[in-house]
Order: C-alpha cells, then sequence, then structure tokens
C-alpha cells in the first residue's frame, strides 16, 4: 500500500481516537456536578442512555438524528461500522452505575479512573507505542504505563492517600489490559470504585 495512504489512514486513526477519548475525559466534570445537584445529573445520565440508544437504533434504520447520529459517526471505530456503537451507553452507565453504588468519593475515583485512565491510556497507545504486551490483543507498554500514571495522580489528588492510589492504580492498569472492549468504561468506575470504597471504610 501507498506510504501516503497509510500515513492518512494512521492521521484519521489518531484523530478519531483524540475525539473518542475526549468525550471520556469530559467525563471527569461529572464528580464535580453530582456533588452539587445529585439527582439532577442521576436523570440527566439517565435520559442520556435512553436518548442515545433511539438516536443509534433510528441511524440503524437509516434515519440521521442531527448532532448525535454525526457525532456517533466520526467517533465509531472500524469495528463498530453498521453496528449498534455500545461506547456511548457503556460510557454513561459507568458513571451512573458508580455513583449510584458507591460514597462521594469512591465514585469520584472510579469516574475520574475511567475518564483519565482510560482516555489517556488509548491515546498514548496510539501516539507512542511500538512496544506491544503478549496476549494483550496489541495493548502497549506505553498505553499501560499512561494509564497507572493517570489514575495513580487522580486518586491520591482526591483522596491525599498514596496507599489507595497505588491499589487503584495498579488495579486499573491491570483492568485495562484486559480485552473487555467497551464494556471497560463499565468495569473501571465499578471495581475501581469499590476497591476504594472498601479501603476507605477501613481506615
Amino acid at each position: 500500500m501507498d506510504s501516503g495512504v497509510v500515513r492518512r489512514q494512521h492521521i484519521n486513526d489518531i484523530w478519531k481516537e483524540f475525539f473518542r477519548k475526549s468525550i471520556h475525559i469530559c467525563g471527569a466534570a461529572v464528580p464535580f456536578f453530582l456533588s452539587r445537584f445529585y439527582w439532577p445529573v442521576i436523570a440527566a445520565l439517565f435520559l442520556a442512555i435512553i436518548l442515545y440508544s433511539v438516536s443509534e437504533l433510528a441511524r440503524l434504520s437509516g434515519r440521521e438524528v442531527p448532532f448525535v447520529s454525526s457525532v456517533t459517526a466520526v467517533a465509531a471505530r472500524k469495528r463498530d461500522e453498521n453496528r449498534f456503537v455500545f461506547g456511548p451507553v457503556t460510557l454513561a452507565s459507568g458513571i451512573l452505575l458508580a455513583a449510584l453504588l458507591w460514597d462521594e468519593l469512591p465514585a469520584a475515583i472510579g469516574i475520574y479512573a475511567l475518564a483519565f485512565g482510560d482516555g489517556l491510556a488509548s491515546l498514548a497507545g496510539k501516539l507512542f507505542g511500538r512496544m506491544q504486551l503478549p496476549l494483550t490483543q496489541g495493548k502497549t507498554a506505553a498505553g499501560s504505563l499512561t494509564c497507572f500514571v493517570a489514575i495513580f495522580t487522580a486518586s491520591f489528588l482526591s483522596s491525599g492517600n498514596c496507599s489507595l492510589a497505588l491499589a487503584v492504580a495498579s488495579s486499573g492498569m491491570f483492568i485495562e489490559l484486559l480485552p473487555l472492549k467497551d464494556y471497560d468504561n463499565v468495569v473501571i468506575p465499578l471495581v475501581l470504585g469499590g476497591i476504594s470504597q472498601l479501603f476507605l471504610s477501613s481506615l
């Protein structure tokens, strides 16, 4: 294949990943709003899941929904072509479940881990990932290290506890290595929020 075509495809992949993960990172604002408007935010997350799902079903049946369908088309991975794109559903669901199940600080830590850890790991892997890790379906050392640093930093700044941050970051890095696809959006905030809850309740 022509090197120029390959380069354009690579740039397009990076742009899509940047766009997709910028949505992830925006999730970091949710704990702020949860702390002030808990039930309205919970209701808004439920509504977002429903409206997006309706929009996706309409798109798949040939009826484009203004703005939502366009954003989905831009952000969709190749594996999602002509399929229901579950990423936004699992993203909102993971945030929603963490907020409902865990106390304010543990939920925030789980959500920050999803926003920054998962969000930045994928970008780092695309940009700097030269060394792929065996048995991880293409995950890279750069992505995993970025995931650990991002989660550790967010957890420590949120809790002020180095041991908690280390436990959460290590667990998050391990989860990020698993071939969970879009379902890591649910697993990361639930599991890391739960670990944080258990850790903080034992202090």
